[in-house]
């Protein structure tokens, strides 16, 4: 090794920024947040390994804030006045991140007073004045005034930018900024920085600045020589913000005198000794790095950087992820490596080179989101990182006479497509690809085979994400995350508001690099997400469950069903009548008329005009009239509230669907066409929007009323199949409770077994109680909880619930043994194999607590029922068409239940094979010892398939 001495500097801040946004939140196992700890300590293990093998650093140190301000703040006031507190869950963390660079046995510097970009520059001048070598770890631009070689000593600096895997030096300085290191202070100055309120020169863009420089020498040539600059807005603001600039040039300078708090000789790399890593590692549940540590099988990951794809993202003490694929290494995202297909020359080299590569990750760019009603615009392919390109079909104005640009024509785009798009030797990937089925089936083209990245996300992070359902599988967000890379945003490409174009009069170059980076990003996705399934266990539930549900649910949406427009209006005609009423009835109990939906008004006439008791004021200051807070009131006696109930559901029932229904009614194919969604709940059951059918009142004759105007074509039927207490069945197979089992094999009434178990005796008020018992059980209801459903005080529901527990002491082992697994784990699975993640499980925060363990109680049930009808969706019809059925269109799944539409004459046969496919669907997979009841009617509407 050379005996040289060469220092690393390594800017700890930007580690832990982009450590908090690249992974999902964690808990230790005291519930403190700890993912930005667990991505800093792999990245920081990772870098160590990294140069250990490469070089050998003889010195390094982490350098990090102190604090929020500087003696910058003393200067300028306002700067980063701009910046918003760090993340509430990020706060805690600061400290631990601290802990985890000493448990590294490596210095932790900071100085108040000062940024760490400050004492960095003071390291790397003394150092280099020694006639070191010293490379700063960071990718922040502010650092590059330090690159060169330090004429005092001879020591040379430069910067790692981890992030890319890229080598910071002089040629990479003067290619970001078109000056040398020593005038980057200068270009900054005049640009100024939105991020850290540095004012700069208004309209001096960092062209502009460069060029100013490289004409003139420095910041006060440039001022000086403005005053002779030919009369431009460039010359009046260069003298009228002259002191603007020069304060500017103050605030971008790095200190390089500050004292060191840690003399150079003391940051010195040894090896790190295994006791405080093992036991810091142990404390925090950083289970699988322990792991590594103690087999000593190095860093967990072998990328250039974290990534949170190979990363343990489990809550504490999971363990998962230990023994992970190394990842490949990509290079950033080039917009200018993308190529826009003009020609068919262009295209058919495209097709070529896709079908070669096997692996082809697409996406449709349209005139719409509703993809029943959208043009196609353009596709955008990738076959790589950077070899990606966008394939424009319908861009030019809208006018018939506005100038279109040189483009493939449609047909013959298509033609050359579909053959691709269709070739069962080419994978075809997309993020969210159910919509860009259905765009493309519109035009004859039926891609096959498929992946999904939104889909695999799911299958492995359920619960992970931000929101913890469907929010955090966006490409978006899981580019951020796994890829550190933000894409381009459309509203950035077509505008908002009055000012926002369609996207097929976007330029296309703009449209080129939006497009094809979509694609790109999903490739790259792909390529992160597919080995976790396999490592992660996560392959069965996606090969087996949604991978192939994702076509099925794209024909459901593409048939739709037919609504009686007419029936629909004179309903909503009722509604708005008996609306009415109600009105003139609430406000003659209140004694005055008032809007009955502004909760303000209606909190002062139930709590201060009406003087009912238990009003609460919220931090708003006014009354919460909730529906929970209603329902008290009503039974209370409060004839107001019962009747602001009504109201409230009737208007909601009447905006949502017998209006809205009208409205979504497809001009084209006369059928209303929802929207699902494979991850809209983090158990695993589909969500409906767009319309939303899933919300309609279930057992009421409201309910009833609004499934009669869904109906069948002329000379066909509606079919409903729905599951009987499928999740009581499965309550009774997972908890392995003989007396529920053998109630469902001999096909009794279960509620009335289980009141005869708790109160000794079947009536209508114990069947009905044992009901609610029975589904509150699954859901982990408190007692609290229970006897406000029962109308008893806590003591009582909290008797019943006992009482329940004794009978069947298989549910109270079920609920502990579930809670246990996931405490320990992080996460509750299914039958099948798909999990669930509950990162507050061990929260501190009661509420938080108590909130992820009821949901961790229910989920592996609730979950494993969704899973059994998505098996039997995507059996079903290839069943009916072997039975020569295949005329029988599936329609909607809504809860247990599944809707078809059929000729007449084929309800008996069609019912016969629905009915088979849907009791064995959990089979061969799972072997359940209770049977699956399945209930079928059919009928003119939905209404009366009931």
């Amino acid at each position: 090794m050379d005996s040289k001495q060469h220092l690393y500097l390594v800017d700890g801040s930007a580690y832990i920024f982009r450590a908090y946004h690249r992974l999902p939140p964690l808990t230790d196992p005291e519930g403190t947040p700890v993912g930005a700890v667990y991505g800093y300590t792999t990245m920081l293990w990772k870098l160590a390994e990294d140069l250990d093998k490469a070089e050998g650093p003889t010195h390094m140190a982490v350098i990090l804030d102190a604090g929020s301000k500087s003696f910058r703040n003393d200067i300028y006031a306002d700067y980063k006045a701009n910046r918003p507190p760090p993340p509430e869950d990020l706060v805690p963390q600061f400290p631990l991140i601290r802990d985890a660079t000493r448990a590294f046995s490596l210095p932790c510097i900071e100085e108040q007073g000062y940024e760490a970009d400050d004492l960095i520059a003071s390291y790397a001048r003394a150092a280099a004045r020694q006639g070191w070598d010293v490379t700063i770890v960071s990718s922040d631009k502010d650092l590059m005034q330090l690159v060169g070689t330090c004429a005092e000593g001879g020591g040379k600096v430069d910067m790692l930018d981890t992030m890319k895997n890229l080598r910071i030096d002089l040629p990479e300085v003067a290619e970001k900024f078109g000056v040398t290191p020593d005038k980057v202070g200068d270009v900054l100055a005049l640009m100024g920085d939105a991020v850290d309120n540095v004012p700069g020169v208004f309209g001096v863009g960092p062209k502009t600045a460069t060029k100013l420089i490289q004409e003139h020498g420095d910041l006060e040539a440039v001022l000086a020589a403005a005053p002779e600059m030919k009369k431009s807005k460039l010359k009046e603001r260069l003298i009228e913000q002259a002191d603007q600039a020069r304060l500017s040039r103050v605030l971008v300078a790095l200190k390089e005198d500050c004292a060191l708090p840690i003399a150079l000789e003391d940051v010195k790399l040894r090896a790190i000794p295994p006791e405080p890593l093992a036991a810091f590692l142990g404390k925090h549940g950083f289970t699988s790095l322990l792991k590594r540590l103690e087999t000593g099988t190095g860093s967990p990951s072998k990328t250039t950087d974290l990534n949170p794809a190979k990363a343990q993202t489990a809550a504490a003490g999971s363990g998962e992820g230990a023994d992970r694929q190394p990842l490949p290494e990509m290079p950033a995202i080039d917009y200018a490596a993308y190529e826009c297909v003009q020609s068919v020359a262009a295209l058919e080299a495209w097709v070529a080179k896709a079908r070669a590569a096997h692996v082809l990750a697409v996406d449709t760019e349209t005139s719409a989101l509703d993809a029943m009603q959208a043009d196609l615009v353009g596709v955008s392919l990738a076959i790589g990182p950077n070899q990606a390109c966008y394939i424009p079909l319908g861009h030019g104005g809208s006018d018939m006479f506005a100038e279109k640009p040189e483009q493939v024509p449609l047909e013959t785009a298509i033609a050359l497509l579909k053959p691709l798009l269709e070739d069962d030797a080419v994978l075809k990937i997309g993020q969210n690809i159910k919509y860009d089925l259905n765009v493309l089936a519109r035009y004859g083209i039926t891609v096959t085979p498929i992946d999904d990245t939104m889909i695999e996300s799911f299958c492995l992070d359920a619960g992970r994400g931000t929101d913890g359902i469907g929010g955090g599988h966006g490409m978006d967000e899981l580019s951020e995350r796994h890829l550190g890379h933000k894409p381009m945003a459309f509203k950035d490409v077509c505008g908002t508001g009055k000012k926002a174009i369609p996207f097929g009069e976007v330029p296309l170059d703009k449209a080129t690099h939006y497009a094809a980076e979509d694609a790109d990003v999903t490739w790259r996705l792909h390529t992160l997400l597919a080995p976790r399934l396999s490592d992660e266990g996560g392959t069965r539930i996606y090969q087996r469950v949604d991978r192939p549900l994702i076509p099925v649910v794209a024909q459901m949406e593409r048939h739709g069903i037919k609504v009686d427009r007419e029936k629909l209006a004179g309903l909503s005609a009722q509604f708005a009548e008996t609306i009415g009423a109600l009105e003139k009835e609430i406000h003659a109990a209140a004694g005055q008329e008032f809007t009955i939906g502004s909760p303000k008004q209606l909190g002062e006439i139930l709590f201060d005009k009406l003087g009912y008791k238990g009003g609460k004021k919220g931090k708003s200051g006014q009354y919460s009239t909730d529906q929970s807070v209603l329902e008290r009131l009503a039974e209370e006696g409060a004839h107001v509230a019962t009747k602001v109930l009504e109201w409230r559901q009737l208007s909601k029932l009447r905006s949502t669907y017998t209006e809205a229904l009208q409205a979504a009614i497809n001009p084209r194919t006369g059928r209303v066409h929802t929207s699902y969604s494979l991850v809209g709940a983090q158990t695993g059951r589909l969500s409906s929007t767009d319309p939303n059918l899933q919300n309609i009142p279930i057992r009421t004759e409201i309910g009833r009323q609004i499934r009669d105007c869904f109906v069948a074509d002329e000379g066909h039927v509606l079919v409903a199949a729905d599951y009987s207490q499928i999740e009581l069945r499965l309550a009774a197979h997972m908890a392995d409770v003989p007396s529920l089992r053998e109630a469902f094999e001999q096909g009794e009434d279960i509620h009335a077994r289980t009141a005869q178990e708790l109160f000794g005796e079947v009536n209508r008020d114990t069947r009905g109680r044992a009901k609610t018992i029975n589904f509150a059980i699954l859901y982990g209801i408190s007692r609290w909880g229970l006897a406000g459903r029962l109308g008893v005080d806590a003591d009582e529901a909290q008797a019943m619930i006992d009482r329940y527990f004794e009978r069947f002491p298989g549910i109270q082992k079920y609920i502990v043994a579930t809670l246990e697994g996931v405490r320990e784990k992080g996460y509750s699975e299914t039958l099948f194999g798909r999990k669930t993640w509950f990162p507050r499980i061990n929260s501190k925060n009661g509420a938080e607590r108590q909130g992820s363990e009821r949901a961790a109680i229910n989920a592996p049930i609730q979950g494993t029922c969704a899973d059994i009808i998505k098996r039997a969706m995507a059996r079903m019809m290839p069943a009916l068409e072997d039975a020569g059925l295949g005329h029988v269109r599936m329609l909607l799944q809504v809860h247990d239940e599944l809707v078809f539409e059929m000729p007449e004459g084929d309800v008996a046969a069609a019912s016969a094979v629905i009915e088979r496919v849907m009791a064995e669907a959990a089979g061969p997979a799972v072997a359940l010892t209770v049977p699956l009841g399945v209930e079928i009617g059919s009928g003119a509407s939905w209404g009366a398939a009931h």
